[in-house]
């Protein structure tokens, strides 16, 4: 990215209400600062269950889960309208993703199920990984 290009809002983007709306923010957001959105959708394989036999039969392979995935990206940012949007799908792990993607953006916006704190003592948070990980500001939305 040069010095001139205004640096791109990133918002994951997952097929969710909490996705939906953080797109929704950063769109509106990035329509003020007249900047570029960066819809970020990350898919994880588990290459363990790729072992099973029947993972082939079920259509359990790399290539459609990664097309499964490029559906609800499309789908998910279909009705952006006139904002500048990149739509980037990549595997691996979504925290660590976000956070490196946020390395060159003007903010990351991120979703928010709403969980709880319980579960997100268990279960972890992306949106918590991401409060204290990124490299820019962070914005959480919840789900409307």
């Amino acid at each position: 990215m040069s010095d001139n290009e205004p640096r791109p809002i990133v918002v994951g983007v997952d097929g969710s209400a909490a996705g939906a709306a953080a797109l929704r923010w950063a769109v509106t957001e990035a329509r003020q600062h007249d900047c570029p959105v960066d819809a970020i959708s990350v898919w994880h394989m588990d290459y363990s269950l790729m072992m099973a036999p029947e993972a082939t039969a079920v259509g359990l392979d790399a290539a459609s889960i990664e097309a499964a995935n490029r559906s609800v990206l499309d789908a998910a940012t279909a009705d952006v309208g006139d904002v500048n949007l990149r739509r980037i799908l990549i595997e691996g792990d979504v925290k660590k993703l976000l956070v490196e993607m946020s390395q060159d953006a003007r903010m990351l916006v991120v979703g928010n199920r709403g969980h709880g704190a319980m579960a997100e003592l268990f279960l972890g948070s992306v949106s918590a990984y991401c409060v204290h990980h990124a490299s820019c500001p962070v914005v959480v939305v919840k789900a409307s």
